[in-house]
């Protein structure tokens, strides 16, 4: 066999590998939003992403880190869009809108984040909290930007995220009451933007 046809074999051993790798997260997801992230079973993953049981930590040394990659994906679907937009000099409206679209894409997992969140394992919960300080660090530069052309009030950072966080996260933590059977994004998501930059309203 020649070097390039060696070469051509780990290529496709590669893709393969990230493949089942990226299904295995998405099966995790998906997972992880019907049933919860703490009872879920790797070897429900396993069987939902269509491969062994062994795979699962062919992948990943730990259950923990199934848990973290999980997260770490989501974050990558959400934060480049935001981060987009602060580099445009996006409103803290379109900043928070493009939040929720996010959160609206995989909201069963992002719920079962907002409910078990205090309970993950370390290397989970830093990978949560990680998301959360990149959010944080987006809105700044929208927050900043606006409250210095007098569009919305000067308030601190720390307080206005973590509103926001509270009032999408008791929505979200609360979607039997608020949505049952539907998408809190898509039922409550336009009346919750709208309130929240009301309140910054100079």
């Amino acid at each position: 066999m020649s070097d390039n046809s060696t070469g051509l074999v780990v290529t496709r051993r590669q893709a393969q590998k990230l493949h089942t790798r990226q299904r295995l997260i998405e099966a995790a997801r998906d997972r992880f939003g019907q049933d919860g992230i703490l009872t879920t079973r790797t070897v429900d993953v396993a069987r939902d992403a269509g491969v062994s049981h062994g795979s699962v930590f062919a992948h990943f040394p730990t259950r923990d880190h199934l848990v973290a990659a999980t997260i770490q994906a989501f974050a990558g679907e959400v934060l480049p869009r935001i981060h987009l937009l602060v580099e445009q000099e996006a409103s803290v409206r379109e900043v928070l809108a493009a939040h929720l679209d996010g959160i609206a894409a995989h909201e069963a997992f992002y719920a079962r984040l907002v409910m078990e969140g205090p309970l993950l394992p370390p290397v989970a919960r830093a990978t949560l909290l990680g998301i959360q300080s990149a959010l944080a660090f987006h809105l700044a530069g929208a927050t900043e930007r606006e409250a210095a052309a007098g569009r919305i009030r000067a308030l601190p950072l720390p307080l206005l995220f973590n509103t926001w966080l509270g009032l999408i996260h008791h929505y979200l933590g609360n979607r039997d009451l608020f949505a049952p059977g539907h998408s809190v994004v898509e039922r409550h998501g336009s009346m919750l933007l709208d309130h929240f930059v009301g309140l910054l309203a100079p």
